[in-house]
């Protein structure tokens, strides 16, 4: 999975600007909510056929991805 971007896209006017599969208005949090309930890959397809195998790895680099480069922000408090 070298470029995710090829199957995620951002746009302001889908979804509020939340990642989405491209060609979909399924989110890449709607994905990992499926699959965190316990939803196989299989079960998340026959319920949404546009979707492929691919789309849902694609959306768990992602966020794999962005979960890697959070930063973490620390507010001193001047006393």
């Amino acid at each position: 999975m070298n470029d995710v971007r090829m199957y995620i896209g951002i746009d302001p006017q889908i979804r509020f600007g939340k990642p989405c599969i491209r060609g979909t208005r399924i989110t890449v949090g709607d994905i990992l909510q499926w699959l965190s309930s316990g939803m196989t890959e299989q079960e998340i397809i026959d319920d949404y056929p546009e979707l492929q195998k691919i789309h849902i790895r694609a959306a768990l680099a992602f966020a794999a991805e962005r979960d890697s480069i959070t930063k973490v922000v620390v507010h001193e408090t001047v006393a």
